[in-house]
């Protein structure tokens, strides 16, 4: 699944200063050909969420096996309990829910909304 990601506004911008946003840079090809690696984005921290994960959604979550690694993942499913059932846009390239199941929402650390 390929979407869009918008540039980061000034307004964005902002709150990334006041620390209501989070950057990060991508270092895989996972999320061909939205991200490349270098790209860098911003993410709302969980703590800041007015509405709940969807399908569709990016996020940066701690790899479950590998809980020190950031990934950034598209949310594929919400399951029944809650979890989360993510993946990456490019298969070939992606360790996701594929090979470590639906992943627990306190390893979401944040959702992506711009890139910078």
């Amino acid at each position: 699944m390929t979407a869009f990601l918008s540039s980061a506004s000034p307004v964005d911008l902002i709150l990334w200063l006041c620390r209501r946003r989070q950057r990060f840079q991508v270092s895989g090809e996972s999320m061909l050909p939205l991200l490349r690696a270098g790209d860098e984005v911003l993410a709302v921290p969980s703590l800041y969420w007015r509405a709940p994960l969807r399908p569709g959604d990016l996020v940066v979550l701690n790899h479950p096996y590998r809980p020190t690694l950031l990934v950034i993942k598209r949310i594929e499913q919400v399951t029944r309990e809650g979890n989360y059932r993510v993946c990456g846009d490019n298969p070939a390239a992606s360790n996701d829910s594929r090979q470590f199941g639906a992943v627990l929402p306190e390893t979401i650390v944040g959702k992506v909304v711009c890139r910078l």
